[in-house]
């Protein structure tokens, strides 16, 4: 009990530490290079070596790390290029509220945050929620006459502004349903009018003062006394979790965030109660698997090939970006590391991919005691049961006999349980990061995921064994994958 504990504990602390994928990315490097992966830039060139472990991120909210293997298939010492990559896939980014690009909104005698939806959330569960906002800032900065612009990941700990629900008084109906208007409902408070008015935070040699706004009066045309998109209260924040000034923010990508923490829940101190675990609950069994079979230092000297975990942004919303699955980070990650190793072969990179496996990782749908009816029958993943393997004749999933045959080897060899899943025929099915990259790079794909309830509330739960399981079966994949491919014979 006390590994399972440890584990759990673990993905705990990631969670805490990772409110945007911004964040996460930011916790996944730290802990990449505490475990001796070294950081490259995908501007630069690459200098790579066998043995050796390295990972790049794009746009700060992808990250892809890599372990390259010593053995090659005829047993001798060192990588050859041209042979496979084991990856294990699944995404930074959850369903939540970011700020619009003008934030500013004032009605009632309230100030309010406008925000936008990103992806398909559960809406309602970010009503009367102790929020708060996170993300990043671009800042100016200027140093001997010269201006460069960074970013800084920004947090909020404390409670700034909530949602509240209209009283029943004046909606008798929501008994018998709780409509959402995204567009007139989900502005958080952040403050009242005449509190603002008499208390607009300024920055006065690092202390606070009181002052009367006065739209009349003169002030610098870049302070925030003067801007037009975002309250003033709100940059302040911001500039000081920045330690910068309001006028040096030139933008930012932020959202809301729920300041309550991820703990592990039940009378049973079986549940992890948190938000964001699809599909940050994966990403970290993935890397942490990927960093424990690689950390010992004969780990990789009977490796063939390439571990990889790809933690890609933009899964909610299609993943049609630079730094989603649709786009060629992966398949790029894959051509340099053979190209590092050699020129000669241009059909190195075809030989690669078909001796190259994905694992699709993405959280999956537990059989809800309450809702039993919307699950087939045959096919009602339980909490504590072990990874699921998900299935779609129509390919939302991207599994197949072959992966699916792979996947259940490697779960049998190590007393593993594992679980299926298929939707319902009259329900329509979700669908993950495995088919865009299956179709866009022609790897072999299986999509499994750990199951959880509460999927895209603010507030999900899934059970502290099954993070146990997916992170040992994932390491075991890492492991054992190479010697388990070289004995199926398909396309022969």
């Amino acid at each position: 009990m006390a590994e399972v504990d440890t584990v759990a504990s673990d993905l705990i602390d990631f969670l805490n530490a990772s409110p945007t994928a911004f964040h996460a990315v930011a916790e996944a490097k730290k802990r990449l290079k505490e475990a001796g992966f070294e950081h490259l830039s995908e501007r630069e060139d690459w200098n790579l070596e066998t043995g050796k472990k390295y990972f790049f991120t794009r746009n700060h909210s992808t990250i892809i790390a890599f372990a390259i293997g010593k053995r090659s298939p005829s047993g001798l010492y060192g990588y050859v290029a041209g042979n496979g990559c084991h990856v294990i896939g699944a995404h930074t980014d959850s369903p939540c509220l970011k700020l619009k690009p003008i934030s500013k909104v004032v009605k009632g005698g309230y100030l309010e945050v406008g925000v936008q939806t990103y992806g398909g959330g559960l809406w309602h569960t970010w009503f009367d929620r102790d929020l708060t906002v996170a993300g990043r800032v671009m800042i100016k900065e200027t140093k001997d006459g010269s201006v460069s612009y960074s970013q800084k990941l920004v947090r909020v700990n404390e409670p700034i502004m909530r949602i509240p629900t209209l009283a029943i008084h004046l909606d008798r109906g929501v008994s018998e349903g709780f409509k959402v208007n995204t567009h007139n409902h989900l502005l958080p408070v952040l403050a009242t009018s005449i509190k603002a008015e008499l208390q607009k935070l300024a920055s006065v040699n690092g202390s606070l003062e009181l002052e009367i706004d006065n739209d009349a009066k003169k002030t610098n045309a870049n302070s925030i006394a003067d801007n037009k998109k975002h309250h003033p209260i709100l940059l302040q924040l911001l500039a000081d979790q920045a330690s910068c000034q309001p006028d040096e923010i030139c933008d930012f990508e932020l959202q809301l965030c729920d300041t309550q923490p991820s703990n592990i829940g039940g009378v049973l101190k079986e549940f992890i109660f948190s938000g964001r675990l699809d599909n940050l609950c994966m990403s970290f069994c993935s890397l942490k698997a990927l960093i424990d079979s690689t950390s010992s230092g004969s780990s990789l000297d009977d490796e063939p090939g390439v571990r990889m975990v790809a933690l890609f942004d933009h899964e909610e919303v299609g993943s049609n970006s630079a730094q989603g699955a649709g786009s060629p980070a992966m398949l790029d990650a894959l051509s340099r590391i053979l190209k590092a190793f050699s020129t000669s072969d241009s059909k190195l990179l075809e030989k690669a991919i078909q001796r190259s496996f994905l694992v699709s990782a993405d959280m999956a749908h537990a059989l809800h005691p309450n809702y039993m009816d919307k699950h087939e029958e045959n096919h009602q993943p339980k909490l504590h049961g072990g990874l699921v393997i998900k299935h779609n004749a129509n390919q939302r999933y991207a599994t197949n006999a072959v992966t699916s045959l792979i996947f259940r080897e490697i779960a049998e060899n190590h007393n593993l349980p594992i679980q299926d899943f298929v939707v319902r025929n009259d329900m329509p099915c979700g669908s993950t990061i495995g088919p865009i990259i299956a179709s866009g790079v022609g790897i072999r794909t299986v999509d499994v995921g750990a199951p959880q309830l509460s999927m895209h509330s603010i507030r999900e739960m899934c059970a502290v064994d099954d993070v146990r399981h997916s992170y040992e079966h994932f390491k075991a994949y890492f492991e054992e994958f190479s010697q388990l491919d070289a004995k199926i014979s398909v396309d022969v």
